[in-house]
């Protein structure tokens, strides 16, 4: 069996997330790498890395890199793979995956080109609940789907100068949370939809802070995407069907979801465990690098095609 060594690029929360959680029997963190030395080596001594790198272009230079994490800021993601995928090495990348659908499609080329996997960490695509949910939907017993809300309200102190409010580090509700909601959104839909409509409050800085947004496919099925930095919302996403509803508490990383049907009767469904959410994605990754069929980056193209289209509908 072939154990994949893995790099990471970028040393800030969620690496410490990925880092802590890693366990894999076919991946081995390898090396960590940073702008300086000092600091690759303080988080490779905290999880126990064997390889330090005091520059990204060093870490991608050797040769028994497998698998690039890239978890630098958003605006660092495109140019991060770029220099990954150039250098023979599979990538997943953090959400959001890229700013916009032109550097997505940019990318996905190169790994095309070279015959390398390319996926986004998006938790919500992973977790094995929501693979079972989506079998519940297609099996019919909950009828048609028809409406979805998927509400996303986190409280960020209204600093200007922070990544969440800074339009040059990409700041907003959007790039940040607005990801999650409109994921979870696609995960139940058919097909991929449109903004019918949508409208943003700005905060000084000219980034989103808030917004409301309604999806509709060809199917007619219909999303709320709802959106807020300056104040908290339960992330309770409901997706209902002419026979049922299915509610899904803190969806990012949700085991357990339920079912209400229209006669009253609850289901309750536990499947998987929010505590793995990573491993999730890293299993998810090496399957995909040995053959396995994986649908993720379609997914994340529709994605990311609605975040751009929420983008222009503000800008007109």
């Amino acid at each position: 069996m072939k154990k994949y060594n893995w790099g990471i690029i970028g040393l800030g929360d969620i690496a410490h997330q990925f880092a802590t959680v890693f366990l894999q029997e076919q991946s081995v963190l390898y090396g960590a790498a940073s702008r300086t030395l000092a600091k690759a080596q303080a988080f490779a001594e905290k999880y126990q890395i064997q390889h330090t790198y005091g520059s990204y272009e060093e870490m991608l230079a050797d040769p028994a890199i497998d698998v690039v994490y890239v978890a630098v800021p958003n605006q660092f993601h495109k140019a991060h793979i770029l220099q990954a995928l150039q250098a023979g090495k599979h990538v997943l990348c953090e959400k959001a995956i890229t700013l916009d659908l032109a550097e997505l499609e940019e990318v996905a080329a190169v790994a095309q080109e070279k015959g390398l996997i390319l996926q986004e960490a998006m938790t919500i695509f992973n977790m094995p609940l929501f693979k079972e949910l989506r079998g519940i939907a297609d099996s019919g017993k909950l009828g048609k789907l028809k409406m979805i809300q998927a509400p996303f309200g986190s409280y960020k102190e209204p600093d200007p100068n922070n990544r969440f409010f800074n339009p040059e580090l990409a700041g907003g509700a959007l790039l940040d949370i607005g990801t999650y909601a409109v994921s979870f959104a696609r995960s139940f839909m058919t097909t991929a939809p449109k903004v019918i409509a949508s409208d943003v409050l700005p905060f000084e800085t000219g980034v989103d802070e808030q917004s409301v947004t309604i999806l509709r496919n060809e199917q007619n099925e219909m999303a709320a995407v709802t959106l807020t930095f300056q104040a908290k919302m339960p992330k309770v996403g409901i997706a209902a069907f002419e026979n049922a509803y299915i509610t899904v508490a803190d969806y990012p990383r949700a085991d357990k979801a339920e079912i209400i049907y229209n006669d009253g009767t609850k289901e309750f469904i536990e499947v998987g465990n929010t505590q793995e959410a990573l491993n999730y994605e890293l299993a998810a990754m090496i399957a995909s690098i040995e053959g396995a069929p994986n649908h993720s980056l379609q997914l994340t193209k529709d994605v990311i095609t609605v975040l751009d289209q929420m983008q222009k509908t503000w800008n007109e």
